[in-house]
């Protein structure tokens, strides 16, 4: 008789429920899994009926989308960190490396843009085959490159602490000391949802969840990400990725 996975069932009736999520789950590699966190997260997203269609799939956000478009207009904007979540094209990795290692598209499966300026959000499969969430910055405004979080409800954490932009030059700071002359709102529907659902808090600055940020041609750092990206090139990354129209 045939053994029944409660719990896997339960899984694949929570994705198949949430368009975002069923179409996000559609690209991961061998060995990912799309975290619980980042589920819940989704169907938040579609019961406030924030995400689009667009021809390559659903796109969410954690806002309205008018709340983003704010700041192309004012000196101010609502809507927490300028990002949105969808079954990116991972295939074409190998312009942010400048390399084809076929490990690259095996161990990288991006479901995030941020920023505006091309930087995505990946699940990254380490060398001992643990799954990372990592920033992998354009070096078009961020050149941030490294693990954002080993735990993906310490990832929505720190999206929930209202930075404009998810960028290692800025985790030191409290998110209005960035650019005080353009303030942006923190997103309290967000943060009020992750602290509710999960029993934690938000911190204060991002350098209380992501531990090492540097930029990708730094000389050195001890993040594992950024160790393994350099490995899959001899040189830095000299070539940058382009942003894609909002």
């Amino acid at each position: 008789m045939a053994v029944i996975d409660f719990e896997r069932a339960k899984r694949l009736r929570q994705i198949q429920s949430c368009q975002l999520a069923l179409e996000i789950d559609a690209t991961l590699r061998p060995g990912m899994e799309l975290p619980e966190p980042l589920l819940l997260m989704f169907a938040w997203i579609e019961a406030h009926g924030w995400f689009e269609g667009t021809k390559s799939g659903r796109v969410g956000y954690l806002c309205p989308r008018a709340d983003l478009r704010q700041g192309l207009i004012s000196s101010a904007r609502a809507g927490g960190t300028f990002i949105h979540f969808g079954a990116e094209d991972s295939e074409d990795l190998s312009y942010w490396f400048a390399a084809d290692d076929p490990q690259i598209v095996a161990r990288l499966c991006v479901f995030s843009e941020v920023n505006g300026d091309g930087s995505r959000i990946a699940l990254w499969l380490d060398d001992d085959g643990a799954q990372k969430i990592v920033l992998m910055g354009s070096n078009l405004g961020c050149a941030t490159m490294c693990v954002l979080a080993d735990d993906p409800v310490d990832f929505l954490r720190l999206i929930a602490i209202g930075y404009d932009n998810i960028d290692g030059d800025d985790f030191e700071k409290l998110p209005n000391e960035v650019d005080p002359e353009y303030p942006v709102h923190p997103n309290f529907a967000f943060r009020a949802w992750v602290e509710q659902t999960f029993a934690v808090t938000i911190p204060a600055r991002g350098s209380e969840i992501v531990r090492h940020a540097h930029s990708r041609l730094a000389p050195s750092s001890p993040d594992p990400f950024w160790q393994w990206a350099r490995r899959m090139t001899e040189t830095p990354p000299a070539q940058t990725v382009t942003a894609r129209p909002s």
